[in-house]
């Protein structure tokens, strides 16, 4: 039966290809010339500034001044530059680790038909209705040791786990402040993304298991999974440029401190260029930032496989 379907679909897409001699399938380069000219613009254009800014010694006020590549080998000699490297990836895989749980299953749990499903649903995804900064300040001010959280709950937080109730003055409990957050901003939107997945899968594929006996713990993991494959190495991609890329709760809620302990790559460029002026040296950091991102996003597609875009209902 599959094999009939697929050879069935071969010639639809054959005929479609070419009607009278004129092919109809896919539409000429034309229709993407506004999106590669906006991309051109915004993207490229000012990356190529930038990677030229990187090669001169600029204050942001005086001329740029030629140096070469002076400010490369001043910021791969720079420890704090490299320990910041070593910060954004501690961070972005526990935003993967932690979120990604608190993503998928809601998700899917937001894409049935149970009881008062919408409501609770409405009230879970409020952080995506707020901004870094907004949901920062939030939580800047609700663990503050003097006025917030720990003050009112002392006998969770006096221990020694939390620091007394000081998260924000040991590098691990800042680190996990920072997760924390990440955690509940952005949840909800990965719980948005997997919701259109699981809504996508064919009802027939749950029928089907449900006669061959298979009940909600074997459905979720031979078919919800695999189904949201490509949801998931979307989600994943998007966290990993996100997060390579956090700097506003940085800013708000630790400040690179205590030390550097968590002066993540992007905030270490902001420092550079807004507090020591050295737009050179922070001009290098952006264009690594870049290229990294672009790399570590093209390498999780390329092993995952999602680049031969397949599709996960073939034969149904």
């Amino acid at each position: 039966m599959a094999t009939t379907t697929l050879m069935v679909r071969r010639r639809l897409l054959t005929r479609s290809r070419s009607s009278g001699g004129v092919k109809i399938g896919r539409p000429s380069f034309l229709w993407s010339l506004p999106a590669i000219t906006f991309f051109a613009l915004f993207a490229i254009v000012p990356l190529g500034v930038v990677a030229w800014l990187s090669l001169t010694s600029w204050d942001g006020i005086a001329s740029p001044h030629w140096v070469g590549t002076a400010n490369w080998s001043a910021m791969f000699s720079d420890p704090v530059f490299l320990k910041s490297f070593r910060i954004t990836a501690l961070l972005v895989g526990l935003g993967i680790v932690t979120q990604t749980p608190l993503s998928l299953l809601p998700g899917v749990w937001a894409a049935g038909y149970q009881r008062n499903r919408a409501i609770l649903s409405a009230i879970y995804f409020i952080p995506l209705l707020m901004s870094a900064a907004a949901i920062s300040i939030v939580w800047l001010s609700l663990l503050n040791p003097y006025f917030g959280l720990p003050r009112e709950l002392h006998g969770v937080f006096g221990g020694g786990l939390f620091n007394g109730g000081f998260l924000f003055s040991s590098p691990a409990t800042a680190i996990g402040v920072l997760t924390f957050v990440g955690m509940w901003q952005w949840s909800p939107f990965h719980t948005l993304i997997y919701q259109g997945g699981a809504r996508a899968i064919p009802e027939v594929l749950y029928q089907a298991a449900a006669i061959d006996g298979a009940g909600r713990f074997r459905q979720f993991f031979h078919i919800t999974l695999p189904q949201l494959r490509n949801t998931m190495i979307t989600s994943i991609v998007l966290m990993l440029v996100g997060g390579l890329t956090t700097f506003d709760s940085i800013l708000i809620l630790t400040q690179g401190q205590p030390g550097t302990s968590t002066e993540a790559t992007s905030y270490y460029m902001y420092v550079k260029a807004f507090q020591s002026f050295q737009f050179g040296e922070a001009s290098v950091i952006a264009v690594v930032l870049a290229v990294f991102t672009t790399l570590v996003s093209l390498i999780v597609v390329r092993l995952s496989g999602w680049d031969k875009m397949r599709s996960t209902q073939e034969g149904i």
